[in-house]
């Protein structure tokens, strides 16, 4: 029954929205209205938040339900402006004479759905089961059994245990001394220390020392083979950004922010200007995009963040020229006395981001996913076949190796990338 009246009710919160639009907008689909809206507005307008447009919400309300003014001005503002209309000459001096792009291709059952789609009530957020980034306390009214009832319940159980050991143990004691029955002790025997008879044999002794030197040099060796390796580190970032949403659902090549990875020996941080191309228009998340871990509230507080460092003002449409500065915390981190190039591996090597970064696209927080030892880099010189067709960058020296090996494949390895001089100059 519970199951039953959810699906009731987003049924009628649906059916009312639905029926809002159809007061607002009579005879219009908001459906067809938001593909509409998503393909030709959403680069300056946002339903219930001003753009570099204002927010259209209410826009109907605005000008008094006056439609055919609203075709005449989306279809084409400027031919309105230049008739002299007081409305377009308004609008078009409060946002800068800043004009907005003519529709002709749009008829009135077009914008109809489109003012039906936007002037529908604001959905409510939903409320993710964890609040992400704050603690990931679990949100009340959650149907599972919370950790500290089954702690309790342990503990509880451990303790009735021992209270019942004990008693036990008492009880028998009690019984044998009423019965006369002499209970076995072995405290007043006199026994060889244990450590003495070990410390006398000498092959125990010897087999012990081996296995100790074997243990300590096992380990210490171990331990010092990990020293400058940091694969698995995940740091915190001052600024949140996944890269599963960035790289895996929005689909953004990886190179589009790391640009100098491919004409340079680093990849670069990218500037907050690069972030700011997208986000002047992307001032929150949608509400699909928050989960159990991290909610849509902590997404768009850490946009917020962004807007603070770059000194944007999302009301204003501009910026302030008050910037802080975003300590990154840097996770790929190769010694100095090792060279590496990413022109070389990106561009020429025509190597794929993943294979030494991991399924970035999957990663929530970025964390560095291999060794990037010598020995990892050396694998994949002897593995990795050079890729040729097209790489006019190692031409002769493909026609060169060709002809000496007699195959059209050849690894990094084959040409010198073994040789010491080449990591370590």
């Amino acid at each position: 029954m519970l199951s039953f009246s959810l699906f009731a009710q987003d049924a009628e919160t649906e059916n009312a929205v639905e029926n809002k639009a159809e007061e607002v907008v009579p005879g219009a689909d908001p459906a067809k209205g938001k593909e509409l809206f998503n393909s030709l507005c959403a680069a300056c307008h946002k339903p219930y938040k001003k753009a570099i447009g204002p927010a259209l919400h209410g826009v109907v309300d605005k000008y008094d339900g006056d439609f055919e003014w609203l075709y005449a001005w989306i279809k084409n503002s400027q031919d309105l402006i230049k008739s002299g209309d007081s409305r377009a000459i308004a609008i078009y001096e409060e946002y800068n004479k800043v004009a907005m792009n003519a529709f002709p291709q749009l008829n009135n059952q077009d914008i109809d759905n489109i003012l039906a789609y936007v002037e529908q009530p604001k959905p409510e957020p939903v409320k993710p089961k964890f609040a992400g980034g704050e603690g990931g306390e679990i949100a009340q009214g959650g149907g599972g059994v919370s950790t500290e009832l089954v702690l309790g319940i342990l503990s509880f159980v451990l303790l009735m245990l021992i209270v019942i050991l004990y008693l036990v143990n008492k009880t028998l004691r009690r019984f044998a001394e009423a019965n006369g029955v002499e209970i076995y002790t072995a405290k007043h025997e006199k026994r060889k220390p244990i450590w003495v008879a070990f410390a006398e044999n000498q092959f125990l002794v010897f087999v012990l020392a081996v296995f100790v030197l074997l243990g300590v040099a096992y380990g210490g060796y171990g331990y010092l083979m990990q020293v400058g390796v940091d694969q698995g580190y995940e740091p915190l970032q001052p600024i949140h950004y996944s890269h599963k949403i960035h790289a895996g659902e929005n689909e953004i090549e990886c190179k589009y922010c790391h640009s100098s990875a491919r004409v340079s020996k680093h990849s670069g941080i990218p500037s907050l200007n690069v972030c700011m191309n997208c986000h002047k228009q992307i001032a929150e998340v949608s509400e699909e995009t928050g989960n159990e871990e991290y909610s849509k509230d902590f997404y768009d507080k850490e946009i917020q963040k962004l807007y603070e460092a770059t000194g944007w003002d999302p009301q204003t449409q501009s910026y302030t020229g008050k910037t802080k500065p975003v300590k990154w915390v840097r996770i790929h981190n190769l010694p100095d006395f090792a060279y590496f190039n990413h022109a070389q591996h990106v561009s020429v090597g025509q190597i794929e981001c993943q294979t030494c970064h991991g399924p970035v696209e999957e990663m929530e927080i970025m964390y560095q996913h291999s060794s990037l030892t010598m020995g990892w880099c050396i694998n994949c010189h002897r593995e990795t076949n050079v890729q040729t067709e097209g790489n006019d960058y190692y031409k002769k020296i493909h026609d060169q190796l060709q002809e000496k090996y007699g195959v059209d494949r050849f690894t990094a390895a084959d040409m010198g990338g073994l040789e010491c001089g080449k990591c370590h100059y």
